[in-house]
């Protein structure tokens, strides 16, 4: 079948396309009705079905595929591999099911998880899908208040964590932080369960704080069945930044989510049982969830966990992981692939990399460059995709799982099934035509997969995906596209005020409200500007309310260091700007809002737009004199 023909029916007949792709999973109840939008933008997939992703990922797998490798942890951190079996996996999962539910975890309470990319994240994750609970996976290492706002808004029964991670063989310490959040948070679990990894000290709560390792011991024969879930009751919250400062915890659902990654593993990524899959994300992530958790499982794959960067012990080391467990496929970013660009080939060249039959990419935009030194170097399809924590899966791609249809350089590729992609005019609302500038749209329902809400706040949900174009019912991604003349997307940058750092997600309102906590910043701004290895960096300006601190060199160096710092603290460094200026007044308009997007324009050498608006010129030049300085 032509992918052409595949898509239209998934648009034009979407409940038989979508029946016909259920029959991928295990169900222990059928669906009496494939799709209710009866209450738009809120869509309800498979109702009345009953299914479980543990068991999707798990279960199912144990009578054929049971003494077959299911999760590979792999950290070069700490120098240590270990293959579970799908048997195994089941069997830890359950042991961590039955800690949890010794801990009084049960069907709908939330599990915050802020962990390393170590194996008992995964046994977590499983176990919170097993039992029923519902899981928030945080970024191992987030700073402490960032930790407490999603402590606060998923209110967790139990949180999961661990004594530390580790970085470039330094031990990166949770425990502090994680202390500190559950301090600085008004909602206080009843319990952690802590994994000692033995790199950092880790001082334990006496009657809140418990050992992993102690009560695995305990419960070693425990068997804890599923638990099977309606459909559309919530699978997991993945908190992602917003414009404004307060993050969105992306609610998914169970049935929806399981269809949606056994449909994309096949068509999308081309797994098969017994093959090996490769994601180099981190399950802090999206991509983590979908790609390194749930889906390969749920597609009968092994999945590798990999603690440590791409360049350490050398940057042949993600190479002699697809030599040793003949990974079939693998998921990386450009960010990554840049960095690795930039080391001697001969790492690359000395693996056996035969087994290897595609490298997929997502996270920021794939250059032209990157694509085509990749590809000559691998000799495989390489195939980008673009999606959001908000999808769970692919927008835009290529599903070479159903017909060869060939990519394009500088594209993510077409429409994936389900999607009713459109481009929009920011000021009509009127559709675009080939070759013009519009905000990406998807047309009510979202397919099988994507977010139920916003969790616990429905109207936090409208009004932000939902009420860009008033008149029409369409989900704003948020970022500005243009489509050629053979239906091929390009895709062109924010339309908000998030930024995009190696497929990280900001806010920059976030990181503008940390910078204005310093004693001395009275205003400031933060955009993002291009940058050629991590795609965007941001880039803070700031008025002082005690200018001659920076008056001389030293002065001003010290100041951005201490600025620096206190982002470091409160979100992290992932979050730390590139650069703070300091500068006597920022571009705005009469009516007081700030010019981002010329601030950015002239970061990046463009020109600065329309300033019709502008109340004072000469804060441009406060920009420009504050780059040239």
């Amino acid at each position: 079948m032509k992918f052409a023909d595949f898509y239209r029916q998934s648009i034009d007949t979407p409940e038989p396309f979508w029946r016909a792709e259920a029959e991928l999973i295990d169900w222990s109840t059928p669906f009496s009705q494939v799709l209710d939008y009866s209450r738009p933008p809120f869509a309800k997939w498979f109702v009345g079905g009953c299914t479980n992703l543990c068991h999707n990922a798990v279960d199912r797998w144990v009578a054929t595929q049971g003494e077959k490798a299911a999760l590979i942890a792999i950290s070069t951190e700490t120098n240590s591999e270990k293959t579970y079996s799908f048997s195994e996996l089941q069997r830890e999962v359950e042991r961590c099911a039955a800690i949890m539910l010794a801990l009084g975890v049960g069907r709908g309470d939330r599990v915050l998880i802020y962990m390393p990319m170590i194996a008992e994240a995964a046994f977590a994750m499983l176990a919170c899908a097993r039992i029923g609970a519902i899981h928030s996976v945080v970024f191992g290492g987030f700073a402490a208040n960032s930790l407490a706002t999603r402590i606060d808004d998923a209110k967790p029964a139990l949180i999961v964590s661990a004594d530390g991670g580790a970085r470039n063989g330094k031990a990166v310490p949770y425990k502090h932080l994680l202390d500190e959040a559950i301090a600085l948070a008004e909602h206080q679990p009843a319990k952690v369960l802590l994994v000692d990894r033995g790199l950092a000290p880790m001082a334990l709560v006496a009657g809140r704080d418990v050992d992993y390792a102690t009560l695995r011991a305990a419960h070693m024969e425990a068997r804890v069945p599923v638990t099977w879930l309606e459909s559309n009751e919530a699978s997991y919250i993945l908190y992602t930044s917003g414009t404004t400062g307060k993050p969105k915890g992306v609610q998914r659902d169970v049935g929806g989510y399981a269809v949606a990654l056994a449909s994309s593993m096949k068509y999308n990524f081309c797994g098969n049982p017994g093959e090996t899959f490769f994601a180099t994300s981190d399950i802090g992530w999206v991509v983590g969830h979908s790609y390194i958790v749930y889906g390969p499982l749920i597609a009968g794959m092994a999945t590798i966990m990999y603690e440590g960067l791409p360049i350490r012990p050398d940057a042949g080391v993600w190479w002699s992981i697809v030599e040793k467990y003949k990974v079939t496929r693998m998921f990386s970013a450009p960010t990554a692939i840049r960095v690795l660009r930039k080391q001697p080939p001969e790492f690359m060249r000395q693996y056996d990399l035969s087994s290897l039959k595609a490298l997929y990419l997502a996270g920021e935009p794939l250059d032209e460059t990157t694509s085509q030194w990749i590809s000559s170097e691998l000799n495989v399809p390489i195939i980008d995709n673009y999606w959001q924590t908000e999808t769970g899966w692919p927008i835009l791609s290529i599903a070479k799982g159903i017909d060869d249809q060939a990519t394009r350089l500088g594209s993510p590729g077409v429409p994936m099934y389900g999607y009713k992609v459109k481009l929009l005019n920011e000021n009509t609302g009127v559709e675009c035509g080939a070759n013009e500038k519009g905000v990406l749209v998807i047309d009510g329902p979202l397919p099988p997969g994507c977010m139920q809400t916003v969790y616990g706040d429905d109207a936090r949900f409208v009004e932000t995906y939902w009420s860009t174009f008033p008149e029409q019912q369409v989900y704003s991604t948020f970022d500005w596209g243009v489509r050629d003349a053979d239906g091929y997307y390009f895709i062109l940058g924010r339309t908000d005020d998030v930024i995009n750092v190696a497929g990280h997600r900001l806010g920059t309102r976030e990181i503008e409200e940390s910078i204005s906590s310093h004693a001395n910043v009275s205003e400031v701004a933060v955009v993002g500007v291009e940058d050629k290895l991590k795609g965007q960096v941001a880039v803070a300006f700031a008025i002082l309310k005690h200018a001659e601190q920076a008056a001389t060199e030293a002065g001003r160096q010290a100041l951005e260091r201490e600025i620096m710092a206190v982002v470091d603290q409160q979100l992290g460094a992932v979050a730390r700007p590139a650069r703070v200026y300091f500068v006597a007044q920022l571009p705005k308009t009469r009516s007081g809002k700030l010019l981002r997007r010329s601030i950015q324009a002239i970061c990046e050498g463009r020109s600065p737009g329309d300033l019709t608006a502008i109340e004072d010129p000469a804060s441009l030049q406060q920009i420009q004199n504050a780059l040239g300085a």
